[in-house]
Order: structure tokens, then C-alpha cells, then sequence
């Protein structure tokens, strides 16, 4: 039983970095339909710019939480500056392409991120500093950290921002129209292009959360570490339904939870055939099951209806 809990706990912070990422994988594709497959390597840029603060900072003594927050602080402006970019350069000039287009475009933007990443940062890992108390807390016979109660408690504090913006704000209320119809929203005022640029924004900004979070948990950063967690986060919105906000966050602590209980559980159905290093195999059986039983995602693809 104290197996389970603990993979519980490992699953729910795991699955709180996948739902950060895939709120902007649906963001994005709520407003113009286009997966943005670069959104892992903004995850990436954010740690290993979290990465470069705080080994720059480390030698002034400032305590653990402050340097963490100057890292976070540094890594979201860069992220978002960056998928302002991409959007501006990359995808702007193709939204009225056909959609193979953009989608052949974002995977060369996601290969040419990680090249100049492994140029700018070399392609060795390199361990990222311990900055909160590394303790462990004992909770009913399991164990977590004050990493992973942040990881918990941001994410949920995230989310409740973003629905907050997103259904009672004035901004909200233009992504909202934009996902509609653009051309009818540019006649009633909003500006479709500041739109999505802003989502692209806000995208970038919880992914940096997110690469934080990740190296700040597993203690190593190094250039291709976006590609599995892009992928996962990809694979948990369109399991809770592309597009849906809601169903994002349920999709991505879904999935954490399937992958971490199934980790900790593989050895002993498969009589230690497989190993935890296969734990993988979980995430990409729910997405198949999910697309042939409900290929909608568990609470619904939103979909406006465009004129």
C-alpha cells in the first residue's frame, strides 16, 4: 500500500509538469489549429536557462528560494521573447497554408532549437543545484519533497489563473472570438494577430514553469530534454481533448499517474521481464485506447464552429 501512495505522489507531480505543458499545446490549438511541436524545446530553453542563472548567481550566496525565483523570472522572459519569435517568423507567414505546411515547419523549429541548444550549452547533462531543502517529508509511509509540494501547489495555482483569464477576462474573451472566427472578431475590434501572438506568450510561459520544475526535480538539464516531455504533454492533451483547457490539466495528471503507478508496478506483471525503464509503454497504450474508444479525448476536443 505504501508502494502505491508513493507512486500516487510521483505520478501526480510528474503529471503536474505534463499538464503544463500540454495547457499549451491546447492554447495554441484552441486558437488556430496549429501543434506546435518547438513547445518541448521551450520547456528545454527554460531549464537550461534557469541552469545558467543560477550558476551564475550561486556564487553570491543568495538563499535557495530567491535564486530560484530570479532563475523562473529569467527563464520566462526568454521563453516567451522566444515562441514570440517562432510564432512572428515561423508560423504567422503559414496560416493560410495547407496545414502539413506548419506542421513540417514546427519540427524543424523543435530539431533547430535543440541544435543550437547542444552549441550554446554543449550536449553533456549538467547537474542543476539543489535550491529548496531537500529533506524528505514523510506523508502516510510515503515520501516527497519541498520541490514537489511547490511543484503541486504552482500547478494548481497556474490553472486556476488561466481559467480565470480565460473565461472572465477581456483578453479571454478575445482568445475566445479569435477561436471562432478571427475575421469576424478583427470586425468587432480584436486584433487576431495580438491574440495569438499572446497565446503564444502565455504558452511559453508555463513551459518555462515547467522546465523549472523539471530540472529543479530530477537534477540534470541538458539539451534534448524537451523532446520526451513535448511529446508526453502532446500525448496527455489530446488524451483529456485537444483544445480543452480542463481537459488538458486531467490529461496530463492522468497520464503521470498511469505512468508512474505502471512503473512501479511493471517489474511484477511482467516477472521482471520488463523494468521501470519501460514505463513509457503506458502513456502511448492510454493514447491508443483513448483515439479507437473516444478519439474526441475524455472530456471533449472543443471545436468552434467557424463561419
Amino acid at each position: 500500500m505504501e508502494i502505491l501512495f508513493q507512486q500516487i505522489i510521483n505520478g501526480l507531480v510528474l503529471g503536474s509538469m505534463y499538464a503544463l505543458v500540454a495547457l499549451g499545446y491546447t492554447m495554441v490549438y484552441g486558437i488556430i489549429n496549429l501543434i506546435n511541436f518547438a513547445h518541448g524545446e521551450v520547456l528545454m530553453v527554460g531549464a537550461m536557462v534557469s541552469w545558467t542563472v543560477v550558476t551564475a548567481l550561486a556564487p553570491l550566496g543568495l538563499p535557495g528560494w530567491m535564486l530560484m525565483i530570479i532563475a523562473l523570472c529569467c527563464a520566462i522572459v526568454v521563453c516567451t521573447l522566444l515562441n514570440f519569435a517562432i510564432e512572428k517568423i515561423a508560423y504567422r507567414p503559414l496560416r493560410n497554408a495547407p496545414r502539413l505546411a506548419p506542421l513540417i515547419t514546427a519540427m524543424g523549429m523543435s530539431l533547430l532549437l535543440q541544435t543550437l541548444a547542444m552549441i550554446i550549452w554543449k550536449p553533456n547533462p549538467k547537474p542543476f543545484p539543489q535550491l529548496l531543502p531537500a529533506d524528505p517529508i514523510m506523508i502516510g509511509g510515503a515520501v516527497i519533497t519541498v520541490t514537489q509540494i511547490l511543484i503541486l501547489v504552482s500547478t494548481v495555482v497556474i490553472l486556476g489563473g488561466l481559467m480565470f483569464l480565460v473565461n472572465h477576462t477581456k483578453m479571454g474573451r478575445a482568445m475566445r472570438a479569435t477561436a471562432e472566427n478571427p475575421r469576424v472578431a478583427a470586425l468587432m475590434g480584436v486584433k487576431p494577430d495580438f491574440v495569438i501572438s499572446m497565446t503564444f506568450v502565455i504558452g511559453a510561459s508555463l513551459a518555462a514553469v515547467a522546465g523549472m520544475m523539471w530540472a529543479a526535480n530530477y537534477g540534470t538539464v541538458q539539451h534534448s530534454m524537451g523532446f520526451m516531455p513535448g511529446l508526453k504533454a502532446f500525448t496527455a492533451a489530446v488524451l483529456g481533448g485537444i483544445g480543452n483547457l480542463a481537459g488538458a490539466m486531467v490529461g496530463g495528471v492522468l497520464l503521470g499517474l498511469i505512468e508512474a503507478i505502471g512503473a512501479g508496478y511493471l517489474g511484477d506483471l511482467t516477472g521482471g521481464v520488463l523494468g521501470s525503464n519501460y514505463a513509457d509503454i503506458f502513456a502511448f497504450i492510454a493514447l491508443i485506447l483513448v483515439l479507437t474508444l473516444r478519439p474526441s479525448g475524455l472530456l471533449g476536443e472543443r471545436v468552434a464552429d467557424r463561419a
